[in-house]
């Protein structure tokens, strides 16, 4: 009897270790997670995430559609797809409020890009400098290789920035210094954003 009861408790203890050691290496690894160089968007990326679950999460998604049009460094497919798994049916709609955010950030970055770009002496003006200091992937290599693109294939460029990885803040700002044709922008974006959302 005791015999069963000294292996029954090494077994509970040995299981009761394991969990232990779970733990914290799963505590370690979420520290080393939040360390590092990119420790800052793996913080924001679990906050974006945590807004799903909050009742304001759909205006949440709309914000953020449009500030990542500008500047924010985390797309908004993140919570769209954390909403559309909560609630499914409601799916349709998200996509919808993303585009649409996306979409009017996208002309905010517009009007950034063609009125506030450069100085009066035709130089980069310090809100141009702030972007190419400060947002990540936004560098004078990228702006100038989107600048031969808008030249070359102005409706394409929108639309391949819209719909892929590239940052779709690159191809507002840009548009709009380049003097794309609104319409064109308009035109480009509304179809990429909602392709990308609705798929």
């Amino acid at each position: 009897m005791d015999n069963e009861c000294d292996s029954a408790f090494s077994f509970v203890l040995s299981k009761f270790q394991n969990i232990t050691k779970l733990l914290m290496t799963h505590s370690i690894a979420e520290k080393d997670r939040y360390s590092g160089p990119f420790g800052w968007i793996h913080r924001i990326k679990d906050w974006v995430e945590s807004l799903a679950a909050k009742p304001y999460g759909v205006p949440a998604l709309a914000l953020l559609a449009f500030c990542e049009s500008i500047f924010f460094p985390i797309p908004p497919d993140v919570l769209l797809m954390a909403l559309c798994v909560g609630l499914p049916k409601r799916s349709l709609w998200f996509a919808f409020v993303c585009t649409v955010g996306s979409v009017a950030g996208g002309i905010f970055g517009y009007g950034i890009g063609h009125f506030l770009w450069y100085d009066a002496a035709g130089m980069f003006s310090g809100f141009a400098q702030f972007f190419f200091d400060h947002i990540p992937g936004f560098t004078t290599e990228v702006f100038e290789h989107a600048g031969a693109l808008y030249r070359e294939y102005d409706f394409w460029a929108v639309m391949v920035a819209g719909l892929t990885p590239v940052p779709y803040k690159v191809a507002t700002i840009t548009a709009g210094v380049f003097n794309l044709n609104f319409v064109v922008f308009m035109l480009a974006s509304a179809a990429s954003r909602a392709l990308r959302f609705f798929l």
